[in-house]
């Protein structure tokens, strides 16, 4: 894996290896930061789910201002510790160890720009890290990769893009749109 744009272009990631990991494939990450696009730099990134962080260094390299990644498995957070480490990110990245669905509850002051969600497939994450921003918004903009069988509110769709299995919904927060 790699970083696709932006001041990193080019740098490899590592990724955690393990059955229960499956990292944002290149094209999917190309493609949701050109949705993206300007609203990137000097922003304020939630990676949730951030495995490898890959989603979060893309949008550093791109420009934003500071990335937050919440991991709660023990291998990808040391991986992707050594990830901000080899790309000199430590100083505009927070990593918190734990439950990206606490973390957002308990979000209060830590409101973001972007929050961008990549929980595991067919647990039902997808749409409760949905309902979450719909209930009590915890950023400007939240979007959620999921798989195109997961159940997902029909309600809590602001946007969505498909590419093969994987799609990317835009979630509309209590009130409309965020």
């Amino acid at each position: 894996m790699r970083i696709i744009a932006g001041d990193w272009k080019s740098r490899r990631l590592e990724t955690p290896s393990g059955r229960g990991v499956r990292p944002t494939t290149d094209r999917v990450r190309e493609a949701w930061m050109s949705i993206l696009g300007a609203r990137l730099p000097g922003a304020r990134v939630a990676d949730l789910f951030a495995g490898s962080g890959a989603l979060g260094l893309e949008a550093l390299s791109r420009g934003a201002a500071h990335a937050t990644f919440v991991e709660r498995n023990r291998r990808s957070l040391s991986v992707l510790e050594r990830n901000i480490a080899a790309l000199g990110a430590g100083s505009r990245s927070t990593v918190v160890g734990g439950d990206a669905l606490a973390h957002i509850r308990g979000a209060g002051a830590a409101y973001y720009d972007l929050a961008l969600a990549d929980p595991p497939y067919q647990r039902g994450l997808a749409a409760r890290v949905a309902s979450l921003q719909h209930r009590q918004p915890f950023a400007r903009e939240l979007w959620v990769e999921h798989d195109v069988r997961e159940a997902f509110p029909g309600e809590l769709i602001g946007e969505q893009r498909r590419y093969g299995d994987t799609v990317l919904t835009r979630v509309i927060a209590r009130g409309g749109d965020a």
